[in-house]
């Protein structure tokens, strides 16, 4: 990186040279082993799938990636605690080295969950050496690594709540991660409204020159055309989604694009992930352990093929990336259930008061990412970054879609309305659920989807 205008500049409020960042840093490191305290040492080996990493996994991974891009080429006299972590820690960067195989973390036996802390420690310590006497020529540059590394960890804060719960879930014991979480408030229903856009000519992705972080794949800011569309004023809630259930939805082919169809079938799915029936009840399992589900709580854990199924069911569409973003500026965005709020779970909608019929968008962030219909390519005029760190986004833009918002895990410094979060169509185990949108007819907008029965 250049010793120019840094491409990730401080949020607002915060001092933007590279010393400024030390507070900044050590608190996220500390929710990161906070998020893992409720563990025991055999929780952090487990590997439950390919898709999810063990939680020493994450730990290790963050600070490797600290280690790699700031302490080996801007503190004189480093020494790593160990070469050989630079093997099993490095996630996919191949520029940089050979990565230890990702569906092989959860063989790591060693090195052992204290050996990681220690691994932790040791480089928090001598980030703070840096971060207090930064040598002059690579300011620029420290400042824009310290604060992508701490927005990487908050990502993989998130996927700690991921793959915690996806590790616990398969435990017949039914452990809870922790007792300490929030119970969610019991709400009434609240009917879907739709809320009226004009389209035309508007701008999409991070503006030159905005302050705050935005990573590569949410640059470059450009022009899209939309269609005058409608966004439904909240997700779809696990009541509506059982009714897609009850009607057959999981039976009808018509439903599902073709690849959804096969998975389906292929993995016998017939609820979201987590989802159990007992009786006439249906339950899942959550962080707090095993809850009836909440019928006026966004679904949750659904891939983007059960989305849209949904979506063709209910006689609308996914909302396009461009669209949920045009509509996400004007929402708002402080109300949101992050993983501050306590809960790791999405909770029911609450009612408001707006003068503005754009400020009743509910839960556009936090609670659930949502799916939108949009592949995860590379915008006009995207640039990755320089070495190895052009590795972080723009390798994955083939195969995936964008969620966009959020979720309950999410720390809520780390969202914006230009975040492009990514996953392939098949993935459950995030906290992903959907709203609905459709083209503008111009006339009344109705206030609940053409085929729901509640």
């Amino acid at each position: 990186m250049s010793n120019a205008e840094p491409l990730y500049p401080a949020p607002a409020g915060e001092p933007s040279a590279p010393e400024g960042w030390l507070n900044a840093f050590r608190n996220v490191r500390a929710v990161s082993e906070q998020l893992c305290s409720p563990l025991e040492t055999e929780d952090y080996v487990i590997q439950s799938m390919d898709d999810v990493s063990p939680p020493k996994w994450h730990l290790a991974h963050v600070t490797w990636f600290f280690e790699t891009f700031l302490l080996k080429p801007f503190l004189r006299g480093y020494v790593p605690l160990n070469e050989t972590y630079d093997h099993l820690f490095n996630s996919y960067y191949e520029t940089h080295s050979n990565p230890f195989p990702r569906p092989q973390r959860g063989l790591l036996s060693r090195p052992t969950v204290a050996n990681v802390y220690r691994y932790r420690h040791y480089v928090d310590e001598a980030m703070g050496m840096l971060l207090n006497r930064p040598p002059s020529e690579h300011r620029h540059a420290i400042a824009e690594r310290v604060c992508l590394g701490i927005h990487h960890e908050q990502q993989h804060q998130e996927l700690l709540a991921m793959d915690i719960k996806h590790i616990l879930a398969q435990n017949p014991l039914r452990p809870v991660y922790s007792k300490s979480l929030q119970i969610p408030p019991e709400r009434q229903p609240l009917p879907m409204r739709w809320r009226a856009y004009k389209g035309g000519l508007v701008s999409i992705g991070m503006e030159p020159g905005r302050e705050g972080f935005a990573f590569d794949n949410e640059r470059a800011a450009h022009r899209q055309y939309l269609e005058p569309f409608e966004l439904a004023s909240r997700p779809v809630t696990n009541q509506e989604y059982l009714c897609f259930m009850e009607q057959g939805g999981y039976q009808d082919p018509a439903m599902w694009l073709s690849d959804g169809w096969h998975l389906i079938r292929e993995n016998g799915w017939t609820a979201p992930l987590y989802w159990v029936k007992d009786g006439e009840q249906w339950y899942h399992f959550t962080l707090a352990g095993w809850r009836p589900v909440d019928p006026n709580a966004p679904v949750c854990h659904v891939s983007f093929y059960e989305a849209d199924a949904f979506a063709r069911w209910a006689g609308e569409r996914l909302p396009t990336e461009a669209e949920w973003e045009q509509a996400a500026k004007k929402a708002r965005h402080w109300n949101g259930n992050f993983a501050e709020s306590g809960y790791l779970q999405p909770v029911a909608a609450e009612a408001v008061t707006a003068s503005n019929p754009h400020e009743a968008l509910l839960q556009m962030f936090g609670d659930v990412w949502e799916w939108t219909g949009s592949a995860y390519r590379p915008y006009p005029g995207f640039r990755t970054l320089s070495g190895s760190l052009g590795e972080y986004n723009g390798k994955f833009m083939s195969g995936q879609m964008v969620l966009r918002g959020g979720c309950c895990a999410t720390p809520a410094s780390h969202i914006r309305p230009t975040y492009r979060n990514f996953f392939p169509p098949s993935a459950r185990w995030a906290f992903s659920g959907f709203r609905l949108a459709r083209e503008a007819t111009g006339e009344p907008c109705r206030d609940s989807f053409s085929q729901s029965a509640v």
